[in-house]
């Protein structure tokens, strides 16, 4: 059975801690920035905001919205990675038609929301300083209005399980991090074998 594990979350709020936390239990992971981000190279453009998301605009335009989640599954088969493990975690998901493929590839796809306030995710974009994110809240909101329109609050709104990822010290989500996955494998692989 193979498993897939959807993140959705606003940038900023906390999914690559989701993500390193399955890296840790041996769970291969993509984050679906990385392959924009590497479009966005590859096509010889700085990584800033207005760039990484202007090239996440014309793949949508050129292949709709399910347009990222046909390149996950692309570099899943070209890596064979389900041949080395049964679960895989993809960060980043930011429309439900990108749900619809996972769900048509995977036997099992959950969706994990991660939250946080607007205040918050700030404060973490600047921290951590990343080339594409933002340097003023009027471009985070900018930002936030475009994943909206990808059509991430929906995929919030259906998601399996969630996560709020506020007021907490790291090491604490963290490691409910690693209990939600833990929970998750241990609850789809049971109700496989009950079926």
């Amino acid at each position: 059975m193979l498993i897939g594990i959807g993140i959705v979350g606003m940038p900023g709020s906390g999914k690559s801690l989701l993500t390193d936390a399955a890296k840790n239990l041996g769970i291969p992971t993509i984050v679906m920035g990385d392959l924009v981000r590497e479009e966005t190279k590859k096509r010889g453009l700085d990584l800033t905001t207005e760039n990484v998301l202007s090239v996440a605009e014309d793949l949508r335009r050129k292949y709709g919205r399910k347009a990222v989640a046909i390149l996950v599954i692309r570099k899943i088969k070209e890596e064979n990675i389900m041949q080395k493990s049964d679960v895989v975690v993809i960060e980043g998901l930011r429309s439900p038609e990108e749900k619809d493929v996972f769900n048509d590839f995977f036997d099992r796809f959950v969706i994990v929301a991660v939250h946080a306030s607007p205040r918050t995710r700030y404060k973490r974009m600047i921290e951590r300083g990343r080339m594409d994110d933002t340097k003023s809240i009027e471009v985070m909101k900018k930002r936030d209005l475009k994943e909206l329109a990808f059509g991430i609050a929906e995929l919030l709104a259906m998601a399996d399980f969630h996560l709020v990822n506020e007021n907490k010290e790291k090491g604490e989500f963290y490691k409910e991090c690693i209990g939600l996955l833990k929970t998750i494998i241990e609850e789809v692989k049971g109700s496989d074998k009950a079926s």
